[in-house]
């Protein structure tokens, strides 16, 4: 089975991860808290090729047995868009002590 290297935006390496479908299927313990914020560019890599991601999201993480198998999602330029359009109103709003 062929074992990837996943390089996240601040160049933390998940490496030794296999694939299931669409899943991506690690043997270290991952959480939430380990792809927050770091997820702007994915580099995919087999070591003979690299696949590069944008604007990624984590859109499931779950341990089955003693494995812990995650989905990341490549945004739409029009899903990034209305995703920050959203975080900066919820900036202004915050800024100008407005409840949303």
């Amino acid at each position: 089975m062929e074992k990837l290297t996943i390089t996240l935006a601040d160049g933390t390496k998940l490496k030794n991860i296999r694939t299931n479908g669409t899943n991506y299927v690690s043997d270290t313990r991952l959480t939430e808290a380990d792809f927050e914020g770091k997820l702007q560019t994915v580099t995919i890599s087999d070591g003979e090729s690299e696949r590069v991601l944008h604007n990624c999201k984590l859109v499931q993480i779950t341990k089955v047995d003693k494995e812990y198998w995650f989905v990341l999602y490549e945004m739409t330029g029009d899903e990034y868009r209305q995703l920050k359009m959203m975080a900066d109103i919820e900036y202004i709003a915050a800024m100008s002590d407005i409840e949303l």
